[in-house]
């Protein structure tokens, strides 16, 4: 099985990034690019309240870890899990430092409410596929929390939405190795995207050449 080196690393929040549009990953992770907006603010204040850089607490069998750094060298991303809960169980896992045996659920917080996509759904798993690989344990359900409903929702993951964050993340290794920023494929997304002023997605938009000989010559008969 095929490795990165932690120096070819990609970020795990990426994921969502590329899954909400490849152009806009490209300007965040490849150009440096970045622009906020009242949706991006809001977020890094939930995110806020969920991370606590590493801080954990206990609830009774329940260990609520805060902020906690995740990897995986076979799909060669690194992150943060909003939160990873740990839930005493007999087929748990060892955790360092703590007695007994442990079931990992990671938790993701997102601002609003459930998209008509899977970006955050792809990024959760791919935390658990992380949180696999580092504590040699399966990880069956996950969990998104959205400030706008303020209820978590199951996620089940499985084979499918597995393989799908595998080919997600290998895309992102082949862009960004080549330093390529796709070109931009207008959607009503735009309207939301924090890079619309640099992405400028109305001025990218190239016409086909058979549309802009039609065109021309509609104006040519005119």
């Amino acid at each position: 099985m095929t490795e990165y080196n932690e120096e070819d690393f990609l970020l795990l929040s990426g994921i969502q990034h590329f899954a909400f549009c490849r152009r806009q990953w490209a300007l965040i992770h490849i150009e440096q690019q970045w622009q906020e907006n009242l949706r991006t603010v809001e977020g890094n204040i939930l995110h806020e309240k969920a991370h606590d850089d590493g801080f954990s607490e206990k609830r009774g069998d329940v260990i609520i870890s805060r902020g906690m750094a995740v990897f995986s060298r076979t799909l060669g991303v690194s992150g943060v899990c909003d939160i990873v809960e740990l839930h005493k169980c007999a087929d748990g896992v060892n955790i360092f430092g703590r007695d007994g045996l442990y079931r990992p659920v990671p938790i993701e917080y997102k601002r609003g409410k459930p998209k008509e996509n899977d970006a955050d759904i792809l990024q959760l798993c791919g935390q658990a596929m992380c949180l696999e690989e580092m504590l040699l344990c399966e990880i069956k359900e996950a969990y998104m929390f959205y400030g706008e409903t303020k209820h978590r929702l199951k996620i089940t993951l499985d084979n499918d939405l597995r393989e799908r964050v595998r080919d997600v993340i290998q895309e992102m290794h082949e862009l960004f190795k080549r330093k390529y920023t796709p070109k931009v494929k207008p959607s009503k997304s735009c309207k939301a995207c924090s890079l619309a002023d640099i992405c400028m997605p109305r001025l990218c938009k190239n016409p086909s050449v058979s549309k802009y000989i039609r065109d021309s010559l509609k104006e040519a008969e005119q």
